[in-house]
C-alpha cells in the first residue's frame, strides 16, 4: 500500500503539518521536490522547526527519503543537520 500527499499548489499553508499527521502511520517519508526555500515549518512543545529535511525524521524508526527533485544547499542543509542533533534530533 502506498500513501501519497501532492499539494499541487500548496506552500507554506500545511503540507508538513499534514504529513506530520500521517507520519507515524507510515515507514517510509519522502521529500521529492523544491528547494532551500521551500521547507516545512512545524512546531512542537513550543520549538519552531522549518525544515529541509522530511518531517519524518520527528519519528523515530522511519526511513526518511530526499529525492533527485529537490534541490539542495549543501550548506544550509548541514547547518540544519547540526541543529536537528544538538536539539536532541
Amino acid at each position: 500500500k502506498v500513501d501519497v500527499l501532492l499539494g499541487l499548489q500548496w506552500g507554506d499553508e500545511g503540507k508538513g503539518k499534514v504529513v506530520d499527521v500521517f507520519d507515524s502511520e507510515l515507514d517510509v517519508i519522502t521529500r521529492f521536490q523544491g528547494g532551500p526555500n521551500a521547507g516545512h515549518t512545524l512546531e512542537f512543545n513550543g520549538e519552531k522547526y522549518v525544515l529541509l529535511h522530511p518531517s519524518g525524521i520527528f519519528q523515530g524508526g522511519k526511513v526518511n527519503v530526499i529525492g533527485n527533485g529537490v534541490v539542495l544547499d549543501p550548506l544550509l542543509f548541514q547547518q540544519e543537520a547540526e541543529a536537528l542533533a544538538a536539539s536532541g534530533h
